[in-house]
Protein backbone atom coordinates (compact mmCIF):
# COMPACT_ATOMS: atom_id res chain seq x y z
CA UNK A 1 0.00 0.00 0.00
CA UNK A 2 1.27 3.50 -0.63
CA UNK A 3 2.33 5.82 2.16
CA UNK A 4 -0.57 8.18 1.47
CA UNK A 5 -3.09 5.33 1.73
CA UNK A 6 -1.77 4.33 5.17
CA UNK A 7 -2.16 7.93 6.36
CA UNK A 8 -5.70 8.15 4.97
CA UNK A 9 -6.64 4.80 6.47
CA UNK A 10 -5.26 5.81 9.86
CA UNK A 11 -7.08 9.13 9.75
CA UNK A 12 -10.32 7.42 8.73
CA UNK A 13 -10.02 4.93 11.59
CA UNK A 14 -9.39 7.81 14.01
CA UNK A 15 -12.53 9.52 12.70
CA UNK A 16 -14.44 6.30 13.30
CA UNK A 17 -12.89 6.00 16.76
CA UNK A 18 -14.04 9.48 17.77
CA UNK A 19 -17.54 8.63 16.57
CA UNK A 20 -17.51 5.34 18.49
CA UNK A 21 -16.28 7.13 21.61
CA UNK A 22 -19.13 9.63 21.36
CA UNK A 23 -21.56 6.75 20.78
CA UNK A 24 -20.28 5.02 23.91
CA UNK A 25 -20.39 8.16 26.03
CA UNK A 26 -23.85 9.26 24.95
CA UNK A 27 -25.63 6.21 23.58
CA UNK A 28 -24.33 3.30 25.61
CA UNK A 29 -23.86 4.76 29.07
CA UNK A 30 -27.38 3.92 30.20
CA UNK A 31 -27.62 0.68 28.20
CA UNK A 32 -24.46 -1.17 29.16
CA UNK A 33 -23.23 -2.06 32.60
CA UNK A 34 -19.97 -0.46 33.76
CA UNK A 35 -18.00 -3.64 32.98
CA UNK A 36 -19.17 -3.84 29.36
CA UNK A 37 -18.79 -0.09 28.89
CA UNK A 38 -15.18 -0.50 30.02
CA UNK A 39 -14.70 -3.31 27.48
CA UNK A 40 -16.04 -1.05 24.71
CA UNK A 41 -13.80 1.81 25.81
CA UNK A 42 -10.75 -0.49 25.82
CA UNK A 43 -11.49 -1.39 22.21
CA UNK A 44 -11.79 2.29 21.33
CA UNK A 45 -8.56 3.20 23.14
CA UNK A 46 -6.53 0.55 21.30
CA UNK A 47 -8.16 1.51 18.01
CA UNK A 48 -7.01 5.10 18.59
CA UNK A 49 -3.44 4.05 19.42
CA UNK A 50 -3.15 1.90 16.34
CA UNK A 51 -4.97 4.26 13.98
CA UNK A 52 -2.28 6.77 14.93
CA UNK A 53 0.29 4.02 14.36
CA UNK A 54 -1.08 3.65 10.81
CA UNK A 55 -0.54 7.37 10.25
CA UNK A 56 3.04 6.87 11.49
CA UNK A 57 3.43 3.89 9.14
CA UNK A 58 2.44 6.15 6.26
CA UNK A 59 4.91 8.84 7.28
CA UNK A 60 7.70 6.31 7.80
CA UNK A 61 6.91 4.56 4.50
CA UNK A 62 7.13 7.90 2.69
CA UNK A 63 10.61 8.50 4.05
CA UNK A 64 12.01 4.96 4.39
CA UNK A 65 9.89 2.55 2.35
CA UNK A 66 10.34 -1.13 3.13
CA UNK A 67 8.30 -4.32 3.09
CA UNK A 68 8.58 -4.51 6.90
CA UNK A 69 6.91 -1.11 7.28
CA UNK A 70 4.09 -2.20 4.99
CA UNK A 71 3.68 -5.47 6.92
CA UNK A 72 3.55 -3.50 10.17
CA UNK A 73 0.67 -1.49 8.74
CA UNK A 74 -1.21 -4.66 7.80
CA UNK A 75 -0.65 -6.03 11.30
CA UNK A 76 -1.98 -2.84 12.90
CA UNK A 77 -5.01 -2.91 10.62
CA UNK A 78 -5.69 -6.58 11.35
CA UNK A 79 -5.16 -5.95 15.05
CA UNK A 80 -7.74 -3.18 15.05
CA UNK A 81 -10.27 -5.42 13.33
CA UNK A 82 -9.66 -8.43 15.59
CA UNK A 83 -8.84 -6.77 18.93
CA UNK A 84 -11.09 -3.71 18.90
CA UNK A 85 -13.77 -5.33 16.77
CA UNK A 86 -14.09 -8.32 19.09
CA UNK A 87 -14.29 -6.05 22.14
CA UNK A 88 -16.99 -3.91 20.52
CA UNK A 89 -18.96 -7.03 19.62
CA UNK A 90 -18.48 -8.52 23.10
CA UNK A 91 -19.68 -5.32 24.78
CA UNK A 92 -22.70 -4.94 22.52
CA UNK A 93 -23.82 -8.59 22.48
CA UNK A 94 -22.53 -9.98 25.76
CA UNK A 95 -21.31 -13.06 23.84
CA UNK A 96 -18.29 -14.10 25.93
CA UNK A 97 -16.86 -16.40 23.22
CA UNK A 98 -15.97 -13.31 21.19
CA UNK A 99 -13.28 -12.64 23.78
CA UNK A 100 -11.33 -15.58 22.35
CA UNK A 101 -10.59 -13.49 19.24
CA UNK A 102 -9.15 -10.55 21.15
CA UNK A 103 -5.69 -12.06 21.89
CA UNK A 104 -5.10 -12.69 18.17
CA UNK A 105 -5.57 -8.96 17.57
CA UNK A 106 -3.22 -8.16 20.44
CA UNK A 107 -0.61 -10.47 18.93
CA UNK A 108 -0.93 -8.64 15.61
CA UNK A 109 -0.34 -5.34 17.42
CA UNK A 110 2.84 -6.77 18.98
CA UNK A 111 4.07 -8.12 15.65
CA UNK A 112 3.35 -4.78 14.00
CA UNK A 113 5.45 -2.89 16.53
CA UNK A 114 8.26 -5.43 16.20
CA UNK A 115 8.19 -5.10 12.40
CA UNK A 116 8.29 -1.33 12.65
CA UNK A 117 11.30 -1.50 14.97
CA UNK A 118 12.97 -4.06 12.68
CA UNK A 119 12.36 -1.85 9.63
CA UNK A 120 14.14 1.09 11.26
CA UNK A 121 17.05 -1.08 12.39
CA UNK A 122 17.61 -2.22 8.82
CA UNK A 123 17.24 1.26 7.29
Amino acid sequence: MTAALWVRLGAGLMLLDVALGAFAAHGLKGRLGPDMLQVFETGARYQAYHALALVAVGLIAARWPSPAVDRAGWCFLGGIVLFSGSLYALALTGEKRLGMITPAGGLLFLIGWALLAFARLRA
